[in-house]
């Protein structure tokens, strides 16, 4: 079968192209405005392109039975380009899905559709309410989905936890350095809260089920996330024990960090956006039980393994992005002020 991958360049999509090149999948296409380039290049069909155009989403989508969607603007980007990418290149993809007759849309969207939730774990029928630009543009698409399915196309949607592993950098990207170079590592809050990870290697498995099993059962919405974690601190404190140089996690009281995030970010001065800062202190967690009943979803990793496996791959690699910053999961972002306080740890 042929299989079209939308941010095929993106962190999740090159483990997951890896992953179905691995169990005998040969035709893999996709589409991302940032090239392909990774070694796999000659073993896809890539065109470098905007899922917001649709003639070039019509180009590369030709002939796909699967489509999975992983293609998004984060929270760092701007508004508008969140909403057109999101919410409007949803729409384009899946009406071009619809009129090619694609067998089946795979949906990967997020937990961060829960908003701030009252309680835990969070499960599937829970309210959806998205904050900021970005936890609304990812519930519109969700609807979106769940009207195409309405409509008679099969849809699963996944809603991942914070996933990491090889290729990860992003806001981990920060932790990892510090980590690497001998330092203690600034926490907000006590650090007891309960905050899910997911390995991206569990994540391709979810996909991969969603592809592979019966339609009646994968045309529903999963949470996919770690079944082994403990708390925040503790999690962390695994990588720094893992660097070897005997540093630790420091907690600070999270209102007054807060309060100083959001001034950095006025002087636009923070590396880190509201989402993350907001809710790094508090409990985050979903129920998986859905998924290992109906998707037979087994997460081989915890988040400590999660953690320590993108470490390794950040040590063997960091020459290769050193002086090198950006919005992307792919790619380490700016520390900003952070740079200036990490001589104090």
């Amino acid at each position: 079968m042929k299989i079209y991958i939308t941010g095929i360049s993106g962190f999740l999509s090159i483990n997951l192209v890896r992953y179905l090149l691995a169990h005998g999948y040969n035709d893999i296409a996709g589409i991302d405005l940032v090239d392909f380039d990774y070694p796999e290049r000659d073993k896809i069909n890539f065109l470098q392109g905007d899922i917001r155009h649709p003639e070039d989403v019509r180009q590369s989508m030709a002939g796909a039975e699967i489509v999975i969607h992983t293609a998004a603007a984060l929270p760092l980007y701007t508004p508008e380009d969140i909403y057109s990418t999101d919410v409007e290149g949803t729409s384009i993809l899946l009406k071009q899905a619809q009129e090619f007759g694609v067998k089946r849309f795979i949906h990967v969207s997020t937990t961060a559709v829960y908003g701030v939730p009252d309680h835990h774990p969070l499960y599937e029928s829970d309210p959806v309410s998205g904050v900021g630009p970005y936890g609304n543009a990812k519930v519109q698409a969700e609807e979106l989905c769940i009207k195409a399915r309405q409509q008679g196309m099969c849809v699963p949607i996944l809603r991942p936890k914070s996933f990491v592993g090889p290729e990860r950098l992003g806001v981990f990207a920060i932790f990892y350095e510090w980590a690497s170079q001998g330092k203690n590592f600034p926490m907000i809050g006590n650090g007891k809260n309960r905050y899910q990870f997911l390995d991206v290697e569990d994540l391709c498995e979810a996909i991969h089920a969603c592809m592979t099993l019966d339609e009646a059962v994968v045309n529903d919405t999963f949470n996919i996330g770690a079944a082994e974690f403990t708390t925040m601190k503790q999690d962390y404190q695994a990588v720094l024990d893992e660097a070897g140089f005997g540093k630790h996690i420091i907690t600070f009281p999270a209102t007054p960090v807060v309060w100083a995030l959001k001034v950095l970010e006025a002087l636009k001065l923070s590396p880190l956006y509201p989402w993350i800062y907001e809710t790094a202190s508090k409990d985050s967690f979903v129920s998986i039980e859905k998924a290992q009943k109906m998707l037979g979803f087994k997460p081989k990793y915890s988040n400590k393994e999660a953690l320590l496996r993108n470490f390794h791959w950040y040590l063997a690699n960091k020459n290769k992005f050193e002086n090198v910053e950006g919005v992307t999961h792919r790619l380490p972002w700016k520390q900003k002020a952070l740079k200036l306080v990490k001589v104090f740890f």
